[in-house]
């Protein structure tokens, strides 16, 4: 009875490790059906840059806020326009003072003129729409450089994801490896007597959550190398090349006043709040009155201009008007109130973003802090762990510890392994965070 059950027991352990070789020869085939595109960290940002909607859009502000600019300038010129016609009246005419058709020679007339208008005085609308233009425009670079150091950030946190992701798959091929070794040595133990039948179950159980562990952290995996693939604006899955260098923990003494200052958040925010000022001296200017000038030239006759204009008769004329909106049904009060209480809101919102920035910076920099010490600690605890792994499997070789123990210290193995990699990881993507605050590199 004894040997039928260490049979079934060796059959369901040979099954569990033909499973375990085939679940890593399937992985390890699809980079060869499939191979990868590789990408460093510098060029995944340059891509990212390239392609992501926000920056499109972002560039896109910056041409038609310069477009505006030429607008605001060109206002300050006058506007000419030519034109001319041919008429051909036919030989019939109506003769009103006698009531009579009468017949006179059929003949074309032809006309030409050039004509140019300016607004001579108009409220300092002109002057104001250029002050509005030039912060549009300001606000235009300044959300370009927010929107940039977002979609940067946003990358080097995909591209970190997905080399944890990376390291996390290896750490499970480990952890199923020490399974299969626990496995073997209980099944060995049991063989010759000196472990129970719960033990080889408890490993084989061991044995397939590590199985399991491996499934999830491969489809981890290529869940984190298909974001950032799409990131950088390809249809398959990237993956990260590492960096060997870990960077230092950065020098943040005069860093909060620099990124108060300059962070590309707060400058958007303020640039803001000069378009919103100017449209407010937009809509006083539709209390003023306009002065205009005008002036018109022209030309009429019978010949053709192509043979001749020698008897074209000249027709000119200069135009001043003046035109001032004394009541509009408080139309011009309304706007100006709304171009106010604008002023107001984005005056607010400013100031709310610089100190969101404030906070946001405190709270990553704090990441940045804790995460480069959980490095150190989480690299003694791996060292740490390894060695009882080592030892409590040696002592539950001899007979000396229980598979419990052992089970207990490979568990911890694991975790100080996976704390180990999120740790290093942590520190790496709240140090973006802080660089998108700043607007530079740290």
């Amino acid at each position: 009875m004894r040997a039928a059950r260490r049979g079934v027991i060796a059959g369901i352990v040979s099954a569990l490790v033909v499973t375990g070789r085939e679940i890593a020869a399937q992985q390890k085939a699809a980079p060869v059906q499939s191979p990868q595109l590789q990408v460093s960290l510098a060029e995944a940002v340059r891509r990212a840059l390239d392609v992501q909607p926000t920056v499109v859009q972002a560039r896109g502000d910056q041409r038609n806020a310069g477009a505006g600019q030429r607008a605001a300038v060109g206002a300050f010129l006058p506007s000419i326009s030519i034109g001319g016609s041919s008429n051909k009246a036919s030989a019939n005419r109506y003769n009103s003072a006698t009531g009579q058709i009468v017949t006179v020679p059929s003949n074309t007339s032809y006309f030409g003129s050039v004509s140019a208008s300016l607004d001579l005085f108009d409220g300092f609308r002109r002057i104001a729409n250029k002050g509005a233009t030039s912060a549009t425009a300001d606000a235009a670079d300044a959300g370009f450089t927010n929107q940039r150091a977002q979609v940067t950030a946003t990358t080097q946190q995909l591209f970190f994801t997905a080399l944890a992701q990376e390291e996390l798959v290896r750490v499970a091929q480990a952890q199923l490896q020490r399974a299969k070794e626990e496995l073997q040595i209980a099944v060995n133990k049991f063989q010759a007597g000196a472990a129970t039948r719960s033990d080889t179950l408890t490993a084989t159980v061991d044995f397939g959550n590590g199985q399991l562990a491996l499934l999830q952290a491969n489809a981890n995996l290529a869940t984190a190398q298909a974001n950032l693939g799409r990131q950088i604006g390809v249809d398959q899955l990237v993956r990260a090349v590492p960096d060997t260098a870990l960077p230092s923990l950065p020098d943040t003494t005069r860093l909060r006043a620099q990124v108060l200052d300059s962070s590309p958040q707060v400058r958007q925010a303020q640039a803001e709040v000069g378009v919103a000022r100017s449209l407010v001296t937009v809509a006083r200017s539709q209390f003023w009155p306009t002065l205009s000038a005008s002036y018109s030239n022209g030309y009429t006759g019978l010949d053709a201009p192509w043979s001749t204009t020698q008897s074209y008769v000249n027709n000119w004329s200069l135009r001043f008007s003046l035109s001032w909106t004394l009541f509009n049904g408080f139309t011009r009060e309304a706007n100006q109130v709304s171009a106010a209480v604008t002023r107001d809101v984005t005056e607010a919102q400013a100031a709310d973003t610089r100190r969101s920035v404030n906070a946001q910076l405190t709270q990553q920099l704090a990441a940045v802090t804790t995460g480069y010490a959980k490095i150190g600690i989480t690299g003694a605890n791996v060292e740490a762990a390894t060695e009882a792994g080592r030892v409590t499997q040696e002592r539950y070789r001899l007979g000396a510890g229980t598979l419990l123990d052992l089970l207990t210290a490979q568990a911890n193995l694991t975790q100080a392994q996976v704390s180990q990699v999120q740790a290093r990881y942590d520190y790496l993507i709240a140090r973006a965070q802080v660089e998108a605050l700043a607007g530079h590199p740290l």
